[in-house]
């Protein structure tokens, strides 16, 4: 996201919640769950045809030593590891050794900040699939994803000059890629391959916007900088129950505005306004304006609207940056005009350097295919320093080595990556219109009367309890154990 421009008290906010005027996100959100740990990479993919195909696969090789090496066994996971069953999943809990039976069904999640694959939902073939998250992922759940702290500068790829055509004929030459500040909108230097060279205007900086992101679907939290981050669920028990917030902060927050305030509220506050310090970490600057709260709140439900593609914090009709919103469940729409569309059918099989963009014809070029119109600020769109549409292609454009369950996958580009695809380019060009709303409320949060960190502490909220910053003990939530045993949580 673009760094806001700030003044006054929330550029300073300190690096936890006893120094300095902001609450730290991790007091706010006090629980969090690591990232799932997959440790082999065959049991996600981009389409979920590919994962049966894999499976059926794995369980044709008799060899036991060939099965064993398809498997890609781990400290964690082997073929005669004996676990228990994922919450609310009906794999079955005996050893994969003895597996005979069909692929388990594939179900969609939220694959780094801005994709969405397939993944094999059995406990068996997951080093670390963090249970406690499946516990409380339903229909009422949001998830936030934080990146991870100080993220190391990205290594620079090496860069060549570069023509740019207005337009060209199916089959001619691609037109160089542009790489930008991340979601800067500004043209910046050409790169060669999927990466992009990061530039000074990407780097962290002291009252920085956070890049944080939300998802509706369960998210695995990989990460397109490289170091993982967190994920902080909204509710730490199904059906939206028990908010993963500081106890006691909605009522202070309602007592000092005025109105109610609820869990979704204060998410969408967060998405709003949060902050990223020099020393890494996340802010949550708290407005004590009635005016400023509801524009906030308002704004960030925009955000998360889209994140989650219109599945979550639907914004009420007349919204500005929120076209469509009227309708629940309604996915993202650019007005008419606006929109993407195919202009010529996408190649059956684009490589990885087929992905280029002409700025001029605002055209997006799938290999000899054509998307128009792209907005530019969807194609400068980065996160981490990595350019989201680039990342969201490789893994549709690669295959794994010749050998490996990871080879499998289609023979060509499915339509269903069509539309994936113009559903990002629509999230991606709305995310970037709500910018310049966003720098605008940052300045009036910090010349504002603010909540402060040590107002929390003098009415009781921080510090949060010890017990807040673990998973909540769900004691009605049937599950079965290793080979068939009963485990009651």
């Amino acid at each position: 996201m673009l760094g806001a421009q700030t003044s006054g008290r929330a550029a300073v906010a300190g690096t936890d919640a006893g120094r300095g005027d902001a609450p730290v996100l991790a007091d706010v959100m006090p629980w969090t769950v690591p990232p799932l740990r997959l440790g082999r990479a065959w049991v996600l993919a981009a389409d979920a045809a590919s994962l049966a195909a894999r499976w059926d696969r794995l369980l044709r090789t008799d060899d036991e030593a060939g099965r064993t090496a398809l498997f890609r066994p781990t400290r964690a996971r082997t073929p005669h590891t004996a676990v228990a069953q994922l919450p609310g999943q009906p794999g079955s809990t005996a050893k994969f050794t003895r597996e005979r039976g069909r692929c388990p069904q594939p179900i969609r999640i939220a694959h780094g900040p801005y994709d969405q694959q397939w993944l094999l939902p059995d406990h068996r073939l997951i080093d670390a699939a963090r249970p406690e998250l499946w516990r409380v992922a339903d229909d009422y759940q949001i998830h936030l994803l934080e990146p991870a702290h100080e993220a190391p500068p990205r290594t620079p790829r090496t860069s060549r000059p570069a023509t740019r055509e207005k337009a060209r004929a199916p089959g001619s030459t691609a037109p160089g890629r542009l790489a930008g500040a991340a979601g800067a909108g500004a043209v910046g230097r050409t790169v060669s391959g999927s990466g992009s060279v990061l530039g000074a205007a990407e780097r962290p900086a002291p009252g920085a916007e956070a890049s944080l992101t939300f998802a509706a679907l369960l998210p695995d939290g990989h990460s397109l900088a490289g170091r993982p981050g967190q994920v902080r669920p909204l509710y730490r028990r199904p059906g939206g129950l028990e908010p993963n917030l500081a106890p006691g902060l909605l009522a202070h927050l309602a007592g000092r505005l005025g109105h109610g305030v609820s869990a979704e509220d204060v998410l969408a506050w967060t998405a709003a306004v949060a902050q990223r310090t020099q020393g890494g970490a996340t802010t949550v600057p708290l407005t004590a304006s009635p005016r400023v709260w509801q524009a906030g709140v308002a704004l960030g439900r925009q955000r998360v609207w889209l994140h989650t593609r219109g599945a979550r914090c639907v914004p009420p009709p007349g919204d500005s940056g929120a076209p469509g919103a009227a309708a629940p469940g309604r996915r993202p729409r650019l007005p008419g005009g606006q929109r993407p569309y195919v202009r010529a059918p996408l190649a059956a099989g684009p490589a990885l350097d087929a992905l280029s963009y002409d700025p001029d014809a605002q055209t997006l070029y799938v290999g000899n295919g054509r998307i128009s119109p792209v907005a530019q600020a969807a194609w400068e769109f980065h996160h981490g320093g990595v350019r989201v549409l680039e990342s969201w292609f490789e893994p549709r454009s690669t295959s794994g080595a010749p050998g490996t369950l990871e080879a499998i996958g289609p023979s060509g580009w499915l339509q269903e990556w069509t539309s994936d695809l113009l559903e990002l380019i629509t999230v991606l060009t709305l995310l970037a219109e709500l910018r310049e709303p966003a720098r605008q409320l940052a300045e009036q949060v910090a010349d504002g009367p603010m909540i402060e960190a040590a107002e929390l502490r003098e009415a009781g909220v921080l510090p949060v309890p010890e017990s807040t910053r673990r998973p909540a003990s769900v004691l009605d939530h049937d599950e079965e154990g290793p080979e068939g045993q009963f485990a009651l949580l």
